[in-house]
């Protein structure tokens, strides 16, 4: 019998799954991220081979007879020095079968849903929703980064966050201070060193700070943030779909799986769509379960 391979690239990680074509899993892999946009090309193939070696280890790989590559930044394959190097990486684990690419939108909606058309909302460190027609993409809103959008993201709760703390840190309530703390900020003039704390890193990485207001949710001014983010959310998912449309809505990303905001964007989107609802856990099994499809068409085992 023969297998299947389905990676998931991301900016932060990335993850392999090896099936066979009964649907029974047989390997995983985990590597560092294997976006190219965010990391160098050479280092993002490096990654993207790591985690086909794991997930392949004490397999033969010379049965795998599709494989699906989901990448956050496929674009950038589109430069054939590029995509020389992801060949060579898919390659170099073993693999004898063509290296399909596809968005990571893509492999996420397949993810959670077979139905080849509906509505993926990726709701992580960024935020970005996608129509997919016959398993493609075809649309998209958001994505457009920290600087120019990703509103109700993680990002955004979490410099939504800090600004909040910045407003009342002379009297700082349950959010404030965990807050403060995060920053290690304990004395002095704690406006001034959170103002350095948070412009010292990366400002994706305010992203961080999203934990505490999930887990301040109880604090009026978390409860506040949280309230916006799903309403920020509800509208990035709803934006491009038709008033009564039912295609399913496939709902993935850490935000997704937040006791704080999972439910309450579920419930949210309830209000406004009678569409089929479906959250997702991760896209490598998506980007595997295209692969079984281009084998065995739609009747391919759903894959866990």
């Amino acid at each position: 019998m023969g297998f299947v391979v389905g990676l998931d690239a991301g900016g932060t990680a990335t993850r392999a799954l090896v099936f066979d074509l009964d649907g029974t899993r047989l390997g995983a892999g985990v590597a560092g991220g294997a976006n190219p946009h965010s990391h160098p090309p050479e280092r993002a193939a490096r990654h993207v081979g790591e985690a086909l070696r794991m997930a392949l280890d004490g397999l033969d790989a010379g049965k795998v007879e599709s494989g699906v590559l989901g990448m956050a930044g496929s674009s950038r394959l589109g430069d054939p020095e590029v995509e020389a190097l992801f060949t060579a990486a898919w390659n170099s684990a073993g693999l004898r079968c063509p290296m399909r690419v596809i968005t990571d939108c893509e492999a996420a909606f397949a993810s959670g849903s077979a139905a080849p058309d509906g509505t993926v909302l990726v709701a992580g460190t960024g935020s970005i929703s996608a129509r997919i027609v016959d398993h493609r993409l075809v649309s998209a809103g958001g994505g457009y980064g920290w600087l120019l959008g990703d509103e109700g993201s993680a990002f955004w709760i979490g410099r939504e966050a800090v600004r909040a703390t910045l407003r009342e840190v002379a009297r700082p309530g349950p959010l404030a201070r965990a807050v403060l703390a995060h920053a290690g900020v304990t004395s002095g003039d704690r406006r001034r060193a959170l103002i350095v704390a948070a412009n010292a890193g990366a400002p994706v990485r305010l992203a961080e700070f999203a934990p505490l207001v999930t887990a301040n949710a109880h604090d009026p001014v978390a409860d506040d943030i949280i309230a916006s983010a799903v309403e920020h959310l509800v509208d990035l998912a709803l934006a491009d779909r038709g008033r009564d449309e039912l295609t399913p809505l496939v709902l993935i990303g850490s935000l997704v799986h937040a006791t704080a905001i999972g439910p309450r964007l579920r419930r949210a989107l309830a209000t406004r769509t009678s569409a089929p609802i479906h959250v997702a856990s991760g896209a490598a099994a998506g980007a595997a379960w295209l692969a079984a499809v281009s084998l065995l068409g739609e009747s391919a085992p759903r894959l866990r």
